[in-house]
């Protein structure tokens, strides 16, 4: 195509618009494909003159021509004409705007359906308008129709219509016509469509118009004297965002460059935005628009979502920066209340604080006769301090309803900490007043705003850490609140309560008086009773314990010390008495609400609660909120209320805002320290933990492929409880095999020797162990288990003891003196027993010889060695049976980070839940290649 020109000819609808190529004839015959032959006329330059010619010519429709004209410019031989290049470049910018689906709808000058291009962003109208200056006379040659004179086309009109005649041709295919059932903006065929012109005026004034039409609210002093506001219409230019003029001036001569189609777009638009808010079709009640002075109803609607919903449809809506708009709504709490005389009593009892609006003008509050002027204001726009104020109807209503429904002392004291409460379904910022601000800061400040120190009679002296906890527990208990010593097991968490005791009992904190009562499983009796005496040696302890138990006589400044099973026995006797303090040792035994446990615990009285737990949550919040809502009773409001507000968005949704705020509330009544922390425990040794896998033997997978078969059966045919209670009969079988084949068979004397490639492992540790003068601690959850390893050990010659849920109290106490003072080297423990509460720092390694399905209870098992008072690195060794469903609940074990991953959370009782082919995956045996 280097001799063949190209002209465009549009059409009315666009798609029927061709291109022209044409020759002089000189250069033989066109040689385009397709087309119709025939003759066009355009404008020749000749020695100097211009004249019009007819030449031979072949037309083609714009869809057909497009593919041409970017072949011609691709070809590798002789260079395009200059038009056939400028068509191209063309081409290729429609088909740009049409794949960013930059088309629009409309109706053409003849009423048919037609597409075009639009809207157009700043770069395109920028990017079209530099390629109509670089058009070329050749590309335009076709002389306008009707004309005397030989004139061109306007390069840039020309240019659009080329483009709204490609947007025109490309969506119409028989494709899009099936897939929508019309034909109309989807066949070829022309259809007048002159009734759908107001509604395509109303597309292209709304996403393609070259104006903007925002709303300018403005008054005037005499104007704000009466509170009154006007509203203008004003236009912007999309391409100029200098050019800005009132809509009356485009009725006018000084239009500021605007012309008539920006004119009829402003109607377009204000009719618009009249259909949200009518008010506006009175800018076009008169010949030319005029401001609207607006009265209080509806000024008072502009505040009240219409603005927002101009904005939202493209109309901005400006406000006079002379009016103020920066007055705020709170909830202050306390602001009207004194400090109670009786601190401890006061969140103890049934007392309630105020809970007022209070509003604020510049973050400076309102007083309250400011308040009665807002109250009693009727109109949108109140004069406070010397200032004109565009005021919220809603903040009008809160300055008349400032005095709220008063809050119990306990939920005040919550939400100050959280800095929000909610309202009326609405959450609102906070704050707290008086000497309920001092509170609260005295909370996050972590103590009571006094020096405490290691009390006299303590005969002992504790660590820095230590001294910080006494000092927190001391503030929180002399107000009569509780909290939650949740430090890492090993850390002293006992010497620190026997030291907040004797602290109390001092007399320097208020509500000290009467003996403090410890409730804690019954292997920990002997512990307590041993530290009181070393750590508090004049302070009179008893045990409230087995059948000659009693408090008559009990002392004011004693320790009665009890078991979870008497306190649910005797839990009338015990709540009859007036205790100064309540400790729960190891409170994740009352982590259920529902359980006699939490029942009876609750219904002891006492000045202060204190819970001791290395694992307050273990598997869900609703442990947390458990021991929480002992410790200080209503702190996080009800079970029911507390799931919905705090625990669902944080488990299910994990919402970061949610998790924050509970982090808030909760941090002044949790304190929570792990040896890993710096400067925490830094004479501790070093502890490794280390998995160790083992194959099982020929008849432990034998055994454990057909209980997965038989069992497997059962389960895909039964459903409900049932089906639950197979998952677990199948998980417990398949975990005893891994274990020992004779545990699973229940064989009542079995050869134990060469069976099971635990015990075999176990073996082997222990005769590197022994040898080397260490001391093991070896868990398992069954004490079937334990009871065939202490046959099989005392069979090697092996010394081992065995501690269980069954062993008494003063046999416990005897099994760990032993054991601590090196009689017997190999302690075997029932995990459920033994895993908390007990100081066996003797031991240097640690095996678990069946695996857990919660890491807490595990890392609490090692506690027992790797605690305050170890000086050994400890071994941890924690056994797996490979390819088994302990190698993928190890797995899964590993990638757990915190309870919204948990799967496992409530352990085999979560597995129930796996459909059949997830459950046959987990428990497939893969065996090793």
């Amino acid at each position: 195509m280097a001799d063949c020109g190209v002209v465009f000819e549009a059409a009315d609808p666009p798609r029927a618009g061709t291109m022209a190529f044409w020759t002089t004839g000189e250069a033989g015959p066109l040689t385009v494909d397709a087309g119709q032959p025939g003759v066009v006329t355009v404008v020749l330059a000749e020695a100097g003159e211009v004249r019009s010619g007819v030449v031979p010519a072949v037309r083609m429709p714009v869809g057909e021509a497009v593919p041409a004209l970017l072949a011609a410019t691709r070809s590798g031989g002789q260079p395009a004409h200059p038009a056939v290049q400028f068509w191209a470049a063309a081409a290729r910018l429609a088909l740009h705007l049409v794949a960013r689906r930059r088309i629009l709808p409309g109706v053409s000058p003849a009423g048919v359906d037609a597409w075009r291009v639009g809207p157009l962003d700043r770069h395109d109208v920028t990017r079209i308008a530099e390629l109509a200056a670089a058009m070329p006379a050749l590309a335009r040659a076709n002389p306008l129709p009707d004309r005397a004179a030989l004139e061109l086309p306007d390069a840039q009109r020309l240019l659009r219509a080329f483009l709204d005649a490609v947007a025109d041709t490309m969506p119409r295919t028989t494709a899009l016509a099936r897939a929508t059932g019309a034909t109309v903006f989807a066949g070829t065929e022309a259809h007048r469509v002159p009734d759908l012109r107001a509604w395509a005026d109303e597309i292209r004034a709304g996403h393609d118009s070259a104006i903007e039409v925002s709303l300018r609210l403005e008054t005037t002093d005499a104007q704000i004297e009466q509170a009154a506001l006007r509203v203008v219409a004003q236009v912007h230019s999309r391409t100029d965002p200098g050019r800005v003029a009132d809509a009356g001036q485009l009725w006018t001569a000084s239009g500021h460059g605007f012309g008539e189609p920006e004119r009829v777009d402003t109607i377009l638009a204000v009719r618009r935005a009249a259909r949200l808010w009518p008010v506006l079709g009175r800018l076009l009640d008169t010949a030319v628009p005029e401001p609207l002075v607006l009265g209080d109803e509806e000024v008072a609607e502009l505040l009240d979502g219409v603005a927002d919903r101009l904005a939202e449809a493209g109309i901005a809506v400006h406000w006079p920066r002379d009016l103020v708009r920066e007055l705020t709504a709170g909830v202050v709490l306390g602001g009207r209340d004194g400090p109670p005389s009786d601190v401890p009593g006061f969140f103890g009892g049934d007392r309630v604080l105020s809970f007022d609006w209070q509003l604020a003008l510049r973050d400076q509050p309102l007083t309250e006769a400011e308040l009665d002027v807002l109250a009693e204001a009727h109109r949108p726009v109140v004069r406070l301090r010397n200032e004109w104020l565009l005021v919220d109807p809603e903040l009008v209503r809160r300055a008349r309803e400032r005095h709220l429904k008063p809050l119990s002392a306990i939920d005040a004291l919550g939400a100050a900490l959280t800095g929000s409460v909610e309202v009326d379904g609405e959450r609102v910022e906070v704050a707290a007043s008086g000497w309920l601000e001092t509170v609260r800061q005295r909370l996050a400040d972590g103590g009571d705003g006094h020096e405490v120190s290691a009390p006299a009679g303590l005969a002992a002296t504790l660590r820095d850490y230590q001294l910080q906890g006494l000092r927190w527990l001391a503030g929180l208990t002399s107000m009569g609140l509780g909290g939650c010593l949740a430090d890492d097991m090993g850390l002293g968490k006992t010497i620190t309560l026997i030291a907040l005791h004797l602290h109390r009992q001092a007399g320097t904190a208020p509500a000290g008086g009467g003996p403090t009562l410890v409730v804690c499983p019954a292997s920990l009796l002997g512990n307590w009773e041993r530290e009181i005496g070393r750590f508090a040696p004049d302070t009179p302890v008893r045990r409230y314990h087995g059948a000659g138990r009693s408090l008559d006589g009990i002392s004011d400044d004693g320790v009665v010390l009890t078991t979870y099973a008497t306190m649910r026995l005797g839990v009338d006797r015990l709540a009859a008495a007036r205790w100064g303090l309540v400790v729960a040792d190891e409170a994740q035994h009352a982590k259920n609400p529902l359980s006699g446990t939490a029942k009876a615990l609750r219904a002891i009285p006492a000045g202060a609660r204190v819970a001791l737990t290395g694992t307050p949550v273990e598997n869900n919040l609703t442990e947390l909120w458990s021991i929480l809502d002992w410790t200080t009773p209503g702190l996080l409001g009800t079970l029911t209320g507390f799931r919905a507000r705090w625990a669902r968005p944080i488990e299910a949704d994990r919402d970061a805002e949610v998790t924050a705020r509970l982090s808030r509330l909760v941090r002044p009544f949790l304190l929570r320290r792990r040896k890993s922390d710096p400067g925490i425990a830094p004479e501790l040794p070093a502890k490794t933990v280390t998995d160790r896998p083992v194959s099982l033997t020929v008849e432990q997978a034998g055994l454990y492929e057909a209980v997965v078969r038989e069992v497997m059966a059962q389960i895909r045919d039964s459903d409900g409880m049932a089906r639950r209670g197979l998952i677990v009969k199948l998980l417990t079988g398949l975990k005893q095999i891994c274990n020992h084949p004779a545990q699973y068979l229940k064989e009542p004397q079995p050869r134990l020797v060469g069976r099971s490639g635990k015990l075999e492992l176990l073996d082997e540790l222990l005769d590197v162990i022994l040898p080397a003068g260490g001391a093991v601690l070896v868990f398992t959850q069954y004490v079937a288990m334990a009871r065939l390893i202490e046959r099989h050990l005392r069979d090697r010659g092996v010394a081992a003891q065995l501690l269980h849920g069954g062993t008494p109290v003063a046999r416990r106490e005897e099994l760990v003196g032993r054991f601590q003072d090196g009689e017997v080297p190999v302690f075997l423990l029932s995990l459920k027993a033994a895993g908390t509460g007990l100081n066996l720092t003797r031991a240097d390694h640690v095996v678990h010889y069946d695996r857990w399905w919660n890491p807490a209870v595990e890392q609490q098992a090692t506690d027992r060695a790797y605690r305050i008072g170890q000086t050994r690195p400890v071994q941890v060794h924690r056994l797996v049976a490979e390819g088994t469903v302990e190698d993928r609940i190890a797995a899964m074990l590993a990638a757990k980070q915190d309870l919204a991953d948990a799967v496992l959370g409530a352990g085999e009782a979560a597995l129930t839940e796996l459909t059949d082919a997830e459950l046959a995956e987990l428990v497939e045996l893969r065996r090793a290649p």
